[in-house]
């Protein structure tokens, strides 16, 4: 089963301390190419990040985006700066003597003053963080899996209905190819004729002679063979559970290659004809396969 490279994802994951974010969007490229973000302080698990993606996607522009939440802490994390509040109530106390206030230092003046009370550092972890934000990326990876899946079917469907129609275009290249040495009978004949005005007697057996010599010049029976295995290869290769874009752009190069032959050494208008509308055929597979992983 094909599929596409193109989809979105997006998942959740929790645990008591860490909450973890995923979107995953991935567009068409060559080769596998991962563009992670994630915090600073998280920045140590970029690797694993990729080799998580590596693991389950092959082919194409993958980017990551992973928004990561400390809970540790969270509803009782304040610090009191004691240096900072003893500076402040000896300033309090001085103010208090030196202008004969009768209220004492309040925990309101503490309060109010920047500095005093603020909130307890806490150390990122990024290990203890790891299998929230690993679960996150596989959860993530089988919803956009599914969605390059669903994709890739409706890719292949519309493949294996142009396929078709190429291998029936083949057959009927080979049955007009078997009429070879009749057509340059024919037309050896006629162009003897046209250029005798019917004056030459034209001898049957030589006249067979140069039609079968044309006829061989003009024989397309090896490419009719090998484009009838690549394509048998391209369907084997379309119900494959492994990556199949690379080589499907091959077996279409090859394709393209043994259709151009055939154009050149054939010449029956007729053939011509069925392999100006294959190449167009393999065109539209070739801009479809684009999207293959």
């Amino acid at each position: 089963m094909i599929k596409s490279m193109t989809a979105y994802a997006a998942c959740e994951t929790h645990d008591e301390r860490y909450a973890a974010s995923i979107e995953i969007r991935t567009y068409n490229s060559r080769f596998l190419d991962t563009a992670v973000r994630v915090p600073k302080p998280y920045a140590v698990l970029e690797e694993r990040v990729r080799q998580t993606i590596a693991s389950k996607i092959f082919r194409g522009r993958v980017e990551i985006n992973i928004s990561i939440v400390d809970n540790h802490g969270s509803a009782d994390s304040f610090t009191i700066n004691e240096d900072v509040a003893d500076a402040f109530n000896a300033v309090l106390l001085r103010l208090k003597k030196r202008y004969n206030l009768s209220d004492a230092p309040s925990l309101a003046h503490f309060i109010q003053k920047n500095g005093i009370i603020e909130h307890a550092k806490t150390e990122t972890d990024p290990e203890n963080a790891w299998p929230i934000i690993h679960n996150g990326i596989s959860d993530a990876v089988d919803k956009l899996d599914a969605m390059r899946g669903n994709e890739g079917n409706a890719i292949s469907k519309d493949l294996f209905e142009r396929i078709g129609k190429i291998e029936d275009w083949l057959v009927l290249i080979e049955a007009k190819s078997l009429e070879m040495v009749e057509h340059y009978n024919t037309r050896l004949r006629e162009k003897i004729t046209s250029l005798t005005a019917g004056i030459t007697e034209i001898d049957p057996a030589r006249i067979a002679q140069e039609a079968a010599f044309l006829a061989d010049k003009s024989d397309i029976s090896e490419e009719i063979v090998r484009a009838k295995s690549h394509l048998r290869q391209f369907s084997e290769l379309m119900n494959s559970s492994q990556p199949a874009g690379k080589p499907l752009n091959f077996l279409l190069q090859e394709l393209n290659r043994e259709f151009n032959t055939m154009g050149s050494k054939a010449g029956i208008a007729d053939i011509a004809h069925i392999i100006v509308n294959t190449k167009t055929e393999l065109e539209k597979i070739r801009e479809q396969v684009q999207n293959v992983e």
